[in-house]
């Protein structure tokens, strides 16, 4: 783990000194989660993108592409889906008054019992030699089977927890797997949270008469709420695709990895619309494209 955090500071520092990457506002200690594309970083992107249009839309004639606003109607968000379901359950811990995702907390829990059975394969390996059986080891070694069904009894209830929103229940097995802050090792938590990932704003002049509005998570919506506009403006006829390169922002409490998780990114996505009955057939049509894409490059 120390490896793969070196590996990535790394990587950082040599996006910064070459011109890729610079951390956004560093002249004010920065923002957490925010980049800025460097000299260099700009064209590597915008190469990126240019190659993908030109894929995705320019060598299709059934594919179109749109620019969509950022701006929604709220009842966009709230037919979606996303207002009363794209929620992170968070939990406070009261005496480092750090805030983490909570089945993040549990997640890392279940790769530390991961890891021990990693260990319990890797002794195994050294005892027995070009003789050993992973697979009949792990079918048989009373260690690893206890981690294994421990494993399983511990997704089984935070999957029940999540999926029927019983958050009680959630920092229940926090407190059950005896889950410690991983910076100070306290275990005193507050209960958990849902929180909204959506950024809000107001639209209008004067905020007391303004209108709550969202900046929007993803571009599939701009996609989707223009397909009727799309669909007679060009006279397009099923398959056809709709394709859009744009922003998107994401409040991620836990906004980490350098670029690869942050709070405003960019989004290319194509949705393909088929009639119905027709999925599966399209479905292995972009699927082997998309393995000769992965040969092209390789």
């Amino acid at each position: 783990m120390a490896q793969k955090e070196d590996n990535l500071k790394n990587i950082i520092a040599h996006a910064k000194e070459y011109g890729f990457v610079f951390p956004s506002s560093e002249i004010y200690d920065g923002l957490s989660a925010a980049y800025d594309y460097g000299q260099l970083g700009a064209e590597l992107k915008n190469n990126i993108k240019e190659y993908w249009w030109t894929a995705m839309v320019r060598m299709h004639e059934n594919i179109v592409g749109i620019d969509a606003s950022i701006f929604m109607h709220p009842m966009t968000w709230k037919a979606s889906g996303h207002v009363d379901a794209f929620n992170d359950p968070l939990i406070d811990n009261k005496d480092s008054k750090k805030r983490y995702r909570a089945d993040v907390l549990i997640e890392e829990h279940i790769e530390k019992i991961r890891a021990k059975i990693q260990k319990e394969v890797e002794k195994g390996q050294k005892r027995f030699g070009d003789a050993f059986d992973e697979e009949q080891f792990k079918a048989t070694n009373p260690n690893v089977l206890r981690n294994v069904e421990k494993i399983k009894s511990i997704e089984d209830r935070m999957r029940d927890a999540l999926e029927n929103e019983k958050l009680d229940d959630l920092k229940q097995l926090i407190e059950d797997l005896e889950i410690a802050d991983p910076e100070t090792g306290s275990k005193n938590w507050t209960d958990v949270k849902q929180f909204n990932l959506m950024f809000s704003t107001e639209l209008g002049a004067v905020a007391g008469d303004a209108s709550k509005i969202y900046l929007r998570p993803e571009t599939a919506q701009g996609i989707f709420v223009n397909y009727l506009n799309v669909q007679k403006s060009g006279r397009m006829k099923i398959p056809f695709g709709i394709a859009q390169i744009g922003k998107a922002f994401r409040n991620e409490i836990i906004a980490r990895q350098f670029i690869f998780r942050m709070r405003e990114f960019e989004q290319m996505e194509m949705q393909f619309f088929v009639r119905p009955g027709e999925e599966m057939k399209w479905y292995d049509y972009w699927k082997d494209l998309r393995l000769k894409w992965h040969k092209a490059f390789q």
